[in-house]
């Protein structure tokens, strides 16, 4: 039981910001990085970072990207329109609007967020959680859906 209160070195977000894309800035193209990035430009292309270190993605409120997101650690305050996939920590702010499916581990999101797609939370071992349907009291049976 306490092995699990443990945290692994991956399970801490970085702390520095290696990389900052400015606000006047619009960029093409896919990037790759560990560490920190903020953005808070635009950026047409998908984002990706090492799964097995801390690498921290910060989204400004005037940051937009259209492409695939995949970042262990994120804090998302501005627009992604394409999949997001947070093996780690998600946190949408006040001003996020994410328009595709979202695979999180932890899930924040602050009131005035926007979120338009599916959420499946991935566990420990990468399962898909499944989830048991509340009885309505008209003498439907309990049943187990799993969530894709």
């Amino acid at each position: 039981m306490l092995d699990k209160l443990a945290r692994k070195p991956n399970d801490k977000p970085c702390n520095t910001i290696d990389t900052l894309i400015g606000v006047s800035t619009d960029m093409k193209g896919d990037i790759a990085f560990s560490g920190g990035l903020r953005i808070d430009g635009k950026l047409k292309g998908n984002i990706t970072a090492r799964a097995d270190d801390n690498s921290t993605l910060v989204l400004s409120e005037n940051a937009v990207v259209t492409g695939d997101v995949s970042v262990p650690h994120m804090i998302v305050n501005g627009k992604i329109k394409g999949n997001v996939r947070s093996i780690e920590r998600l946190e949408l702010q006040a001003k996020a609007e994410i328009t595709g499916d979202v695979t999180y581990k932890v899930l924040e999101i602050a009131a005035g967020a926007q979120l338009n797609g599916t959420m499946t939370r991935i566990n420990e071992k990468a399962d898909v959680v499944s989830l048991k349907s509340v009885d309505s009291g008209r003498g439907d049976t309990e049943k187990t859906r799993t969530v894709d």
